[in-house]
């Protein structure tokens, strides 16, 4: 397994990471006030985006966008270098069972969630932080912010609480990463080795539009998988450290508890809709910038 090709993964899912950040910024914003904001605060996603257009501006919409324009280039350049290199495994082991057709690269659902999960859980080391400084910032108060940006963000929080302030919900982000990605990439690589199969073709002769179509299916695969565990991981990062600060939840546990009891199930929805909008479009936008750039890194 080549250098050269772990580096054009690597390359490849930072331009599809880009491209879903500049996508579904606005969205996620709209997404995380809802989930993290006291009950009864929002009638629909509506009157939340109306809200944060109306007091804080069109750009409000973007708050918190470099921490994931880096950082989420660098989780979906992970997700797929971690993705490929598996698949590239189990390829080796098609071939030597003879199976997976001649190049071995058809590879069964098991191993594509195999594959998957082993991307999210990848992804998750770089993930569980990104995510926490940006829904820190996407939800601090316009008038009063207690940060200055990203990076004096991860400053405070590593002076308050070190490493394990950087990584709050780490263990809701593992909940949400593993069985999500594999229900993703799952979804995805199996309507694409399905067009492949059906039309005798190869990987990269399959149209931009339907790479776009298969990327969405894909989006609300791993959103209804684990919806409710991104709730209860937005909860966590928002929460505060210690009690002094406002903690309101002592565990990932906890904090399940006390959504049930205050809200019950539709607890676990708030927000659903502006993900559900948000999805065709980021995810979309992630699959295509990946297969275009490996066009193009591959000549």
């Amino acid at each position: 397994m080549s250098k050269s090709s772990t580096a054009k993964d690597l390359t490849a899912g930072t331009a599809g990471g880009i491209l879903q950040v500049l996508v579904g910024q606005p969205f996620d914003i709209v997404k995380v006030r809802m989930q993290t904001a006291p009950a009864g605060t929002y009638t629909g996603m509506l009157q939340c985006a109306g809200g944060i257009l109306k007091n804080e501006g069109p750009l409000a919409f973007y708050k918190g966008t470099l921490t994931p324009l880096l950082g989420v280039g660098a989780c979906v350049s992970i997700q797929f270098g971690a993705l490929e290199y598996m698949k590239r495994v189990f390829t080796t082991q098609n071939l030597k069972a003879r199976k997976g057709g001649l190049d071995g690269k058809t590879l069964d659902p098991f191993q594509l969630l195999v594959a998957g999960a082993s991307a999210g859980i990848a992804n998750s080391v770089v993930s569980g932080p990104v995510e926490h400084i940006r829904i820190r910032l996407q939800t601090q108060s316009a008038k009063n912010p207690l940060y200055n940006g990203p990076f004096d963000a991860m400053k405070k929080i590593w002076a308050e609480k070190g490493l394990s302030g950087l990584y709050k919900g780490q263990v809701a982000t593992l909940w949400r990463e593993g069985p999500g990605y594999a229900s993703y990439f799952l979804a995805y690589e199996l309507l694409m080795q399905r067009e492949m199969a059906a039309k005798g073709i190869r990987r990269e002769q399959i149209a931009a539009s339907h790479t776009i179509l298969y990327g969405a299916i894909a989006g609300y695969a791993l959103w209804f998988t684990i919806y409710p565990a991104d709730v209860i991981k937005s909860r966590m990062q928002t929460d505060g450290f210690t009690p002094a600060t406002g903690q309101k939840y002592s565990s990932t546990l906890d904090c399940v508890r006390k959504v049930i009891a205050n809200e019950g199930i539709a607890g676990f929805r708030r927000g659903l809709v502006p993900t559900l909008i948000r999805s065709p479009f980021a995810n979309g936008a992630t699959f295509v910038g990946f297969e275009m750039a490996m066009r193009a890194l591959n000549g």
